[in-house]
């Protein structure tokens, strides 16, 4: 038995959907499906069950990833003293 569908109108923020789409189409999912998918789910689980994130890397996470190239570059460069495991390290902070 095939089920009858309905629509919803919901107004939103025009920036936050164009936002939510753009990250739903990376998740290879579009508005119709996403809230059918979630309110599927919220009837199953009595509540808001999930979360489904695109994570994305903060400021800081960039920024010590750029240091990490950086420093990586420097001790290949012979620039900088690099070592291959923390006992390594030790060994040399403890030598001078």
């Amino acid at each position: 038995m095939a089920s009858a569908t309905s629509a919803i109108n919901v107004n939103v923020d025009a920036k936050i959907k164009k936002e939510a789409t753009a990250i739903l189409k990376d998740l290879g999912l579009n508005m119709s499906t996403f809230i059918n998918m979630a309110l599927t789910q919220v009837v199953k689980k009595d509540g808001i069950p999930f979360e489904v994130v695109n994570p994305k890397p903060t400021r800081e996470l960039l920024k010590a990833l750029k240091e990490g190239e950086r420093l990586e570059k420097e001790i290949r460069a012979g620039k900088k003293t690099g070592y291959r495991n923390a006992k390594e390290m030790l060994e040399s902070i403890l030598d001078d």
